[in-house]
């Protein structure tokens, strides 16, 4: 074998040092492993057992977490380190994104799809529609009930009754949630038209003056108040559905409006 061989052969292969203990196996360990397998390399994996043994890991390379990749003479560094080495993108955790809400809608699409194919055999129905609207609804109030309280402290900043009247802030994930379940059902449409139109109204108000005429950049506490997702067309976009689908319904029930197979 030529010297050159020799060389792309051993850079093809990594070292890996990564905890695997008894009651923890670190998971940025597993994926380090995975990603350099997939990327070609051989992998000599060195786990660590005990916490003794990483802390003298860490200790003899000067580092503090693991896991930690060595590529032919070089120390790689950690998972985020190794997709960097390797030409891949890392996720910025603190990054605004639209992916939760485009996730979010396009699955209760497909959920409005089904659910109207199973009922009518077609899944093209103005049901389908009513029902992505109303889908949309109970899966936003569920994300931002996981942790109300930060739901509460992000939709403060830029709701104008909330900012008077603090208990609409955990008032309002309930008021949306019900809402929709009730257009789900077409029931009691005399209650959920009133309670989607009247939150859909002051959000789609205060979303439009913080953005819009205030052009302040916050965050969106539509899908709960830990996402990324910034302030603006989203947000804006989930009131105006709510006020759009109450209207539907009160033209639906005096027969001003084509109406799904659920009785209005």
């Amino acid at each position: 074998m030529s010297a050159t061989a020799i060389h792309q052969s051993a850079s093809r292969k990594a070292v890996l040092h990564r905890m695997v203990m008894p009651s923890h196996t670190c998971p940025y360990g597993i994926k380090a492993k995975d990603l350099l397998e997939r990327s070609g390399y051989e992998v000599e994996d060195h786990p660590l057992r005990t916490r003794d043994e990483t802390d003298a890991f860490k200790a003899q390379h000067g580092v503090g977490t693991t896991p930690q990749i060595f590529i032919g003479d070089k120390r790689v560094g950690g998972y985020d380190d190794l997709r960097r080495f390797l030409g891949k993108a890392v996720a910025d955790p603190k990054a605004t994104s639209y992916r939760p809400v485009a996730v979010l809608f396009g699955l209760t699409a497909l959920m409005a799809l089904a659910a109207s194919y199973a009922v009518t055999a077609n899944p093209f129905t103005i049901l389908a529609a009513e029902w992505f609207i109303s889908f949309s609804m109970v899966v936003l109030a569920l994300l931002k009930l996981q942790n109300v309280e930060s739901f509460a402290t992000m939709f403060l900043n830029y709701d104008l009754l909330a900012k008077r009247w603090v208990p609409y802030s955990y008032i309002y994930p309930y008021a949306e949630g019900f809402a929709g379940l009730l257009m789900i059902t077409g029931a009691f449409m005399w209650l959920s038209v009133p309670v989607a139109l009247f939150i859909g109204t002051v959000g789609a108000v205060s979303v439009f003056k913080a953005v819009y005429i205030d052009r302040r950049e916050l965050k969106c506490a539509c899908v709960g108040g830990s996402s990324n997702v910034p302030l603006g067309f989203v947000s804006l976009t989930e009131n105006l559905m709510m006020i759009a689908m109450a209207i539907w319904m009160a033209l639906a029930a005096f027969g001003l409006a084509p109406s799904g197979a659920h009785p209005m």
